[in-house]
């Protein structure tokens, strides 16, 4: 049977996610409402491809052959799948609606995964029509180069649903980790220190933002929290801690730092933006 991947939203995570699929072989949708944001994904898409020859991971024709294989549209019509992995705006409201939507067009044998990074697969699954088969599978950026996948089972989440996620990501080239349900899952209930301890060592002016990039990656980390933010996105990453915040009754621990609240109120989102921490229009 030829299974295929439909990913809704072609942001950085939803176009990295689509590449993934294809380079696997699957058949692969990229769904986006916004047509200049559908274009920017397959500029983004093929920019990655040549990054990826040019390292001599793939060839030419390999290259040619995982571009084709991807469909990209604007119409939800054409959104019918195996599995759809939403990568949309991080808003549960959107995401239901969403799957709801998608409902309609596809079969009963579908399965909805969501790409959230803080939301409650749970609380989602209660809205949704097929809630058994709502699952959570969460990649992090950029999906193309890192491995890990949290696949995360809601309250309601069928056990061969949650099986056939944690195989598919297997197959996608990726490392799964099964977890349940929880605020922050695994990775961002532990990540939320490395951000938010660095950004109060700045805070009290013990050193500055790059001293601290400088000191971590010095001692094996691949990216420093405040390079990495920018790379995540400032309202992304702010967001994440917001929720998590919520979710731990207001937890000290996981109180939200005013620098990054000034960073977002700016606009200073990072990379994405051209300035977070660091200056890219350089």
């Amino acid at each position: 049977m030829t299974i295929t991947i439909c990913v809704c939203g072609a942001g950085t995570m939803g176009s990295g996610i689509a590449q993934v699929s294809a380079q696997s072989g699957f058949d692969t949708i990229l769904f986006d409402v916004n047509e200049t944001v559908l274009a920017n994904a397959q500029i983004s898409i093929q920019k990655n491809l040549q990054y990826l020859l040019d390292k001599n991971k793939i060839t030419a024709k390999e290259k040619g052959e995982i571009f084709n294989g991807i469909t990209f549209t604007s119409d939800i019509k054409n959104c019918t799948a195996f599995i759809i992995i939403e990568a949309i705006i991080e808003k549960e409201e959107a995401k239901v609606v969403l799957f709801n939507e998608l409902a309609k067009y596809n079969n009963e044998e579908v399965i909805f995964a969501t790409n959230t990074s803080s939301l409650s697969v749970s609380s989602m699954q209660e809205k949704i029509i097929f809630p058994e088969r709502v699952v959570g599978m969460h990649f992090f950026n950029p999906a193309y180069i890192m491995r890990l996948v949290e696949v995360v089972k809601g309250r309601e989440t069928n056990d061969e649903i949650a099986k056939t996620a944690f195989d598919l990501t297997k197959q996608m080239g990726k490392i799964p980790v099964m977890c349940k349900d929880a605020p922050g899952f695994i990775v961002n209930r532990i990540a939320r220190q490395y951000y938010l301890e660095a950004l109060k060592i700045v805070e009290e002016g013990v050193a500055s933002y790059d001293e601290v990039d400088q000191i971590l990656e010095g001692t094996g980390f691949k990216m420093g929290p405040f390079r990495l933010m920018d790379l995540i996105g400032m309202d992304i990453n702010l967001a994440v801690t917001k929720s998590m915040y919520d979710a731990y009754d207001k937890a000290p621990r996981f109180e939200p730092s005013a620098i990054q609240i000034e960073k977002v109120k700016n606009n200073e989102l990072g990379k994405k933006t051209g300035k977070g921490f660091y200056n890219y229009n350089k």
